[in-house]
Parts: C-alpha cells; sequence; structure tokens
C-alpha cells in the first residue's frame, strides 16, 4: 500500500490490531509511547551520525542502509501512531493546525532560502 492510496485511518487501525492482538494497550501510556518515539528517533539518528549533511544524501545509495533506515522511520511512525491513538489526537487536524502557526511564524517572503531573520 503506497503513501497516495493509504489512509491515516487505515495505518491506525492496523496499528491497533496489532496491539490487540499482542495485549500491548496495558503497556501503552502516553509515557511509554513518546519515550519509545525518542529510542527509535535515536536509532534513526544513529545512520547518520558522524558523517556531513552532504553524506547522508548518499544513504538512499546503499541498500542495506537504506533498509535498517526505513525500518527505523517506520518504527517512530508506528509508536506516533498509537501515541496518537492513546490520546485522541487527530493526526490530519493537528497537522493542518500546526502548519498554519508555522506559516504564521515563519511567512514564506521572510524565510524564503533561509532558517532564521537577522534581527
Amino acid at each position: 500500500m503506497a503513501d497516495a492510496s493509504t489512509t491515516i485511518k487505515q495505518l491506525k487501525d492496523a496499528v491497533a490490531e496489532f496491539e490487540r492482538e499482542r495485549d500491548w494497550r496495558q503497556f501503552h501510556s502516553p509515557k511509554n509511547l513518546a519515550m519509545g518515539i525518542a529510542i527509535e528517533t535515536g536509532e534513526l539518528l544513529e545512520h547518520f551520525q558522524w558523517i556531513s549533511g552532504e553524506e547522508s544524501f548518499e544513504v538512499v545509495r546503499d541498500a542495506e542502509q537504506m533498509k535498517q533506515v526505513r525500518q527505523e522511520i517506520a518504527d517512530v511512525f508506528c509508536y506516533l501512531l498509537n501515541l496518537s491513538l492513546v490520546m485522541g489526537v487527530d493526526l490530519s487536524d493537528a497537522f493542518w493546525e500546526k502548519l498554519k502557526i508555522n506559516g504564521a511564524k515563519y511567512p514564506a517572503e521572510k524565510y524564503r532560502g533561509r532558517y532564521k531573520i537577522d534581527e
């Protein structure tokens, strides 16, 4: 199932079913899931430690490393989906709300091509 044809609801449903089959809800407190996100993010970061920004683009060319990076990205995403389920967060609503806030905070006409404004 590709991004273009998969809904967030389908992904949440799949994660919820996986959790139900294993009776893991008892372990999925917001704290534990947030910690899981941090831990899996750390594992993702390990693939880029000690290399330059330019070198990080080369990871895509290494099939084995890309396989591992994809798995870490998926782990982070699974924890995020689970956290959103446990906390009742609609990810699409949260995404669009935050994008609007960031649009106001970082207007394109001021920030195009830069990450900060010299005051």
